[in-house]
């Protein structure tokens, strides 16, 4: 997903400065040992993304510390830590070749595509938790080390865990992931691997019986409110309706290139580094996914699937179950060319892939299959800015020719350059995607009922335009989608198709002033949308913080403090459709929310941060915000939180 908010204008540095760009060892004149100096090093550390040869840095930002994981930069849940999200800054799904289609728990998820592959002098660990009322906790360890200067390791494991405010909503995720980055120390050779698991739990109660209940005050206790799935059969702790998605992925690409190797030393030949100018490359890339969606129902009642599927239900012996499977293996084989010097080389890429697919659906009594193959295309060319005014420009495109999506394809371009220390930064994009249905919108069937459908492709065209100056501490931009054979869930909570086309522009600004110690940092987002189109967006949406940054005990502790509103205009909101785990359209219901607020206070101590917050703050005056239809927030609490980085 592209959104404007996934990165700070002002993050702050790392301990220490940036490691050379290389990655070739360096080697001391006696030839006792090519590591010692490396050893030596003040620890520094810096990731780069695949296939990009900039340096990004960890965050160590103090005055966003306290903001949920997992909401930003507007993304809502079902009341609960770790509960089926949707984002209320409208970004439609893209999927050019065959997918499961489940996706309310995408922004828990890590992907393979978007991993970070790290590069560290020094052992890096870092260890963070959070703790918040009703026993909602979080834990999360990352690790990376360089097995030797061109070879590193890194690993992450989080886990999610919230029983919920409310009845019978507990949620419990698990999220891990292993890359390594390999390059031959003549830089001829380099490989990229990576695997991550992700499965995500969670408990379906259905939302409250009435947003009324909220202001009862026999109800005050969230945790005794009447909830649509709530059966004295089954228990007061876990609901018998839950959902499970369950993926691993695996990611192999490596790469030749030919070129001019050369070796330079520095001034007394103590250490040398090998570069290489590239001039051709050939790269392999092996990919493998194994997906897992799960619906249950223990305790059945006819009237919860009504509009849905009429079946009657003995409530002591049946149960509904749902499961859908999709594993994939994709290889891709890639013929690139470079022209330029090597700090400014533009690369030339086509590429052949072969993928197949398999999808089925069990349904307790039997099992639909099918398999699919498929070939694409793949081209690009790419340039990127490493160095200041440089410009950068990316074209990439992909066509399925032959398969289930046959005709599907996508082009991306982009271009961006930093103009001038006043002017500052920009970037321009363009994208046009043609995608069919997933799996999941064509077909659903458990042991009592079955629906399938076909539908035309989808079309979407995106323009977007971005501005950036740091020193301002400014961006803003604006982003139009225009979408064809919209495919969606409607108000009944089945798939729908809306043919005529449709526009929906968003229009972004981020300012923050300072002065002195004082901070306002300010987010403003608007969204206009065509009459009729089938999406549910608030037209204006705002985030501020007004806080104090300073130092005490000597400049040891740094402290910042102070306050964030979050709002929305009135607008109606997606519905929650438990049976297919995703967000549906609906406008017979808006709600008008008051600013949600939490005061917080965070330091930080070396490389140890900390924070309490008082999250929900508005609820001394008003109940609780409505999410979506029935799904409240949950009430006022207190958070505390923090993240420790040890190097060894």
């Amino acid at each position: 997903m592209c959104s404007a908010y996934t990165s700070r204008l002002w993050a702050q540095a790392v301990t220490g400065a940036p490691m050379t760009l290389n990655n070739a060892p360096q080697r001391d004149s006696s030839n006792k040992t090519n590591t010692a100096d490396w050893q030596d090093e003040k620890a520094r550390i810096y990731f780069q993304t695949l296939n990009s040869s900039k340096k990004r840095y960890p965050d160590t930002l103090l005055h966003y510390f306290h903001r949920r994981p997992f909401s930003l930069p507007w993304y809502i849940n079902t009341g609960n830590f770790g509960s089926p999200s949707n984002s209320l800054l409208f970004t439609p799904d893209f999927r050019t070749g065959p997918t499961l289609g489940y996706h309310s728990f995408d922004v828990y998820r890590f992907q393979v595509d978007s991993l970070h592959y790290y590069n560290t002098t020094r052992p890096y660990s870092e260890f963070a938790y959070q703790l918040g009322s009703k026993a909602e906790q979080q834990v999360s360890i990352l690790h990376t080390q360089n097995i030797k200067p061109n070879w590193n390791v890194a690993v992450q494991y989080r886990k999610t865990n919230s029983p919920g405010y409310y009845k019978i909503q507990r949620t419990n995720n698990d999220n891990s992931f292993l890359t390594t980055h390999y390059t031959s120390r003549n830089n001829h050779y380099e490989l990229y691997g990576a695997v991550v698991y992700n499965k995500e739990q969670n408990d379906e109660n259905g939302g409250i019986l009435s947003d009324s209940l909220l202001g009862q005050p026999d109800y005050s206790n969230r945790s005794v409110i009447p909830v649509f799935f709530q059966s004295n059969t089954y228990g007061t702790r876990r609901s018998p309706v839950s959902n499970m998605l369950r993926d691993v992925g695996v990611m192999l690409q490596h790469s030749y290139t030919f070129g001019k190797s050369d070796t330079t030393y520095n001034e007394d030949s103590t250490q040398y580094s090998a570069v290489l100018t590239p001039r051709f490359r050939i790269t392999h890339r092996f990919d493998f996914v194994s997906e897992r969606y799960q619906y249950k129902d223990q305790r059945p009642d006819s009237m919860k699937y009504t509009g849905f599927f009429e079946q009657g239900f003995n409530t002591a012996t049946d149960s509904v179950f749902m499961q859908q499977n999709w594993n994939k293996i994709d290889n891709a084989f890639m013929l690139s060319g470079f022209l330029g010097k090597r700090d400014k080389a533009i690369s030339f890429q086509a590429g052949w892939g072969i993928r197949t697919d398999q999808f089925n659906t069990q349904f307790v009594w039997g099992k639909s299959s099918n398999n699919f193959a498929s070939n694409y295309l793949t081209g690009s060319i790419r340039k990127e800015a490493l160095q200041e005014k440089q410009w950068g420009f990316d074209l990439m495109a992909k066509l399925y020719f032959s398969g289930q999506t046959a005709g599907n394809f996508w082009v991306d371009a982009q271009v961006d350059k930093t103009l001038s220390s006043t002017i500052g930064h920009v970037r321009l994009g363009f994208r046009q995607e043609l995608n069919s249905a997933p799996y999941n919108y064509q077909l659903y069937q458990n042991q009592y009922f079955a629906f399938g459908r076909s539908y035309d492709k989808e079309s979407i065209t995106k323009l977007f335009a971005e501005w950036t100056h740091p020193a301002w501490k400014l961006q803003a931009g604006v982003r139009n989608y225009l979408i064809a054979n919209y495919i969606y869930l409607n108000a009944a909570q089945q798939f729908s198709q809306h043919a005529s086309a449709f526009n929906l522009t968003q229009v972004w600004l981020q300012k923050r002033f300072q002065w002195r110690m004082f901070y306002l940092d300010n987010e403003w987002v608007y969204q206009q949308k065509t009459d009729q189109a089938p999406v549910n967006v608030p037209v204006l949406m705002g985030r501020h913080q007004l806080a104090i940054e300073t130092r005490a005990f000597k400049k040891a502790l740094l402290l910042t403090t102070g306050i964030d509103v979050r709002y929305h205009s009135r607008y109606a909101p997606s519905g929650y459709a438990p049976f297919l785990n995703r967000y549906y359209y609906q406008d017979a219901q808006t709600i008008s929310n008051p600013p949600s607020c939490s005061v917080f206070f965070n330091f930080k101590v070396k490389k140890f941060r900390a924070y309490i917050m008082l999250d929900q703050l508005q609820q001394l005056a008003y109940r609780n915000i409505i999410l979506a239809p029935n799904y409240p927030a949950q009430n006022m609490m207190l958070r505390f939180g923090f993240n420790w980085v040890m190097i060894n």
